[in-house]
Order: C-alpha cells, then structure tokens, then sequence
C-alpha cells in the first residue's frame, strides 16, 4: 500500500486539569473522528498529563483515528520551562497491547514512542510558537500561544 498523507483538523483550545489544551486531529475521513471516540479519548486525557511544575501549563493532543480499529491519543506537555513531557493512549490496537479492537477503549501502553509519521507535524510548529510566545518575549503570552497553531490541511508539504 502506498503512503498518503491524511488530514488535520484543529479546533479550539480546551481546559483540562487546570492545562490549556490545544487540539489537533488527524484521519483519512474527511468526516473526522466519531464523537464517541474523541470522548473517550479526552476521558483519559487526564492521566496523560503531568503534575505542575510552574511552567504555563499548556498542553497540545493530536489524536489520530488510524485507517484500522486504532485510535491513538498523544499528549505533549510543557514542563521545566522548554521541554516537552510526552504520554500517550491507544484504543483499538490489540498489537499495543489493547485488550479489543474498540476504539474507544483507551489504554496507557508503556511504550517509548512519541509519535508516527501523521503524527508528528504539530510538534515543530508547537515548539516554534513556544518560543514565539513564551521563550522569546520579555514577557510571556500563554493566550497568543494557545492562539497559534498549525494550519488545517494535510499532515504533510508543509514547506
């Protein structure tokens, strides 16, 4: 099978455990992801997160419903200033250790990965903007951040 870039959504930031949430979709059904499964995924959200640490707490999600019975939620928070805590959940992965093929039954594997290739094009983008906003300025502007995000299209040509 020949790889094909798939879409990204954004919408709006959200507010999870007292974290900014900015949130970014990924899927190849131009009709998104089925709201029982971005339920579920948010539902575990919370045990993705990591403890304040007095960073600005902002946090960005891609969640990814696979072209399979996979979903996949990824969590990048900002912690200790300029670095990006990661934790992720899976549904509907048996290979992942998943207990079924529903995609709404999310679990926390313990795998190393940060993130596969439809997945990973907001992280630039969120690292730039970090800067941008909270790094760079004599004074920080966690609003102008949670404002700045990746343009919707593909996950891919970005250049």
């Amino acid at each position: 099978m020949a790889f094909k870039e798939k879409l990204l959504t954004v919408l709006p930031p959200i507010e999870v455990a007292g974290r900014h949430i900015k949130r970014y979709h990924v899927t190849a059904d131009p009709a998104g992801i089925a709201p029982e499964v971005e339920k579920a995924a948010y539902a575990i959200l919370p045990q993705l997160l990591p403890e304040p640490d007095g960073t600005p707490p902002a946090t960005f999600v891609v969640l990814h419903r696979g072209g399979d019975t996979g979903a996949y939620l990824n969590a990048y928070s900002w912690v200790w200033d300029n670095v990006l805590h990661f934790r992720g959940a899976s549904a509907g992965q048996p290979v992942l250790g998943c207990p079924d093929e529903d995609p709404t039954h999310f679990i926390r594997p313990d795998l190393p990965w940060i993130g596969c290739v439809w997945e990973l094009p907001p992280i630039q983008h969120e690292r730039d903007a970090w800067v941008r906003h909270l790094l760079a300025p004599e004074v920080p502007d966690l609003k102008a951040y949670l404002t700045d995000t990746l343009s919707e299209g593909t996950t891919g040509d970005r250049s």
